[in-house]
């Protein structure tokens, strides 16, 4: 079983063990951006809905924007990515992740996809 969940919009979220939920993008997302020069983050502290584009990514040949799938409260950024937006293209499931959200509610995985379907998703592009 995968430790992630993935969206139709191409992140990928996981559940941490204080129950908050790590956000990035999948590598396929990063893929169809290039490379990636500058992330735009939203506050800790900031309140989000369902749908929110709380992230701006840019790179050298479009902007993509991650749209969170729930409601919460963001808990922390990758303040990392303020000099290196790099590490989302080159470790978007690791070091590239974008922010951790304290959930309003518990993620729903049958909400989401998980590795195997995500993976049928993306072929069927």
């Amino acid at each position: 079983m995968s430790e992630r969940n993935y969206t139709h919009d191409h992140e990928w979220l996981k559940v941490e063990t204080d129950g908050d939920i790590t956000i990035g993008i999948t590598d396929y997302a990063q893929e169809q951006l290039g490379d990636i020069v500058y992330v735009e983050l939203p506050a800790v502290g900031q309140a989000v809905e369902p749908g929110a584009n709380l992230v701006v990514i840019e790179s050298v040949k479009a902007v993509g924007e991650v749209k969170l799938p729930l409601a919460g409260v963001v808990s922390a950024i990758n303040t990392r990515l303020a000099d290196e937006p790099e590490l989302v293209n080159r470790a978007p499931l690791g070091d590239g992740w974008l922010l951790e959200l304290t959930p309003a509610t518990p993620l729903d995985p049958a909400a989401c996809l998980d590795e195997a379907a995500y993976a049928a998703f993306v072929a069927g592009l």
